[in-house]
């Protein structure tokens, strides 16, 4: 008998303990996804649905590429999920990506016709341009998601911390997605710097919920322009979507003029290969250096990113001088190895005689003297 109520005992004991570790982990879990409402970022309203109504790009709610794309195709007898987890592709890098620390020096002792470019890896750059300086597409956060839990993890760390970066003078955004816009980096520069975020129609409301101040947003459609300093920024075309949540196509996307009183640089942001370049060429170009999306390519999308032959057939369309390659070897959001863009990139540089500079995440390349392409991700691919 005694032995019955023990057993009891025991078993109410065992289910409250299970009910208490299951509310603890209920409560971690909602502890930790606290932030995923918000980092899905804000929703047009008001003047802001208002201006984007008005937007050539938009129609029917959202907004669209001048040209049809889409960004999925079909590919019958291709399970893109079964490749994922089983692919043979090498999707991730054999030892640890080679960081360098950019010194304070300037790109040249000259700030008038200065032009300089750190990459700090995927399609976070900074661009040192006659005495100014731009920062692109920043994420520093460990996964390109709205969760830190799940989603895409660096393959490597920042190369500096946002606190260590100079005192900027623009912040651009291409686009809405989680590998370009994220909210805690968001939030530890409006704390950190005093320069407007330069942003396509619409990302202004994700900004809005993350606590940027009004003057510092400035939203701009396909051919506007803003001025700041000494410098006149253009939003331009690009071919790409947009989405942070189940809604797609609700903020615009685009590329990025970058001009200064000699010097010029643009950044395609997400595109796939389009005749729009060479538009962007013949009004804007010719440009001294080009940041060109080359990674996570595949193609089951591509409308929507470039294949890296494609990216030099870009440049040229752009009538650039130095191309830098961006959108590879931090995230891993495709299937081809990881090492794949870049060596591809090279070949197809080398036979078209395009000069290439392809420096170590938070190498500073002087657009005047770039250093030779040594193949560095080779050793460690």
């Amino acid at each position: 008998m005694a032995r019955a109520r023990s057993t009891d005992v025991e078993r109410s004991l065992g289910r409250r303990m299970r009910g208490t570790a299951g509310l603890a982990a209920l409560a971690g879990l909602a502890w930790v996804a606290r932030d995923v409402p918000a980092a899905l970022g804000g929703r047009l309203s008001g003047a802001r649905a208002e201006r984007a109504a008005r937007s050539p790009q938009f129609r029917e709610g959202t907004f669209h590429n001048r040209a049809g794309s889409r960004a999925m195709v079909a590919e019958p007898g291709r399970n893109l999920l079964r490749e994922l987890i089983f692919g043979k592709q090498k999707r991730r890098p054999s030892t640890a990506v080679p960081l360098l620390r950019p010194t304070d020096e300037p790109a040249t002792t000259d700030t008038h016709r200065e032009l300089g470019v750190i990459w700090y890896g995927h399609a976070s750059a900074l661009v040192e341009i006659e005495g100014h300086r731009v920062l692109i597409d920043p994420v520093w956060s460990e996964r390109c998601s709205p969760s830190t839990l799940v989603g895409p993890r660096r393959l490597h760390e920042p190369p500096v911390r946002l606190d260590e970066l100079p005192r900027l003078d623009a912040i651009l955004i291409s686009h809405d997605h989680y590998d370009h816009l994220d909210m805690a980096t968001v939030r530890e520069l409006v704390a950190r710097q005093s320069a407007p975020f330069l942003v396509p129609l619409g990302v202004g409301a994700h900004l809005d919920r993350w606590g940027v101040p009004a003057e510092r947003i400035i939203e701009l459609d396909w051919s506007e322009s803003h001025e700041t300093g000494g410098l006149k920024i253009t939003a331009t075309p690009a071919q790409h979507f947009s989405g942070r949540g189940l809604r797609r196509d609700g903020t615009l996307w685009s590329s990025w003029v970058i001009e200064g009183t000699f010097r010029k640089v643009f950044y395609t942001g997400d595109s796939g290969y389009f005749d729009g370049y060479a538009a962007i060429g013949a009004e804007h170009g010719p440009f001294d250096v080009t940041l060109m999306q080359i990674g996570a390519y595949d193609r089951a999308w591509p409308s929507i990113h470039m294949f890296p032959e494609e990216a030099v057939d870009a440049h040229l369309d752009l009538r650039g001088g130095l191309l830098i390659p961006v959108h590879w070897a931090t995230f891993n959001l495709a299937l081809h190895d990881w090492s794949e863009p870049v060596n591809r990139l090279w070949a197809e540089a080398k036979a078209r005689d395009v000069q290439l500079a392809v420096p170590r995440p938070g190498e500073r390349v002087v657009v005047d003297e770039p250093p030779a392409v040594d193949g560095w991700w080779q050793a460690i691919a």
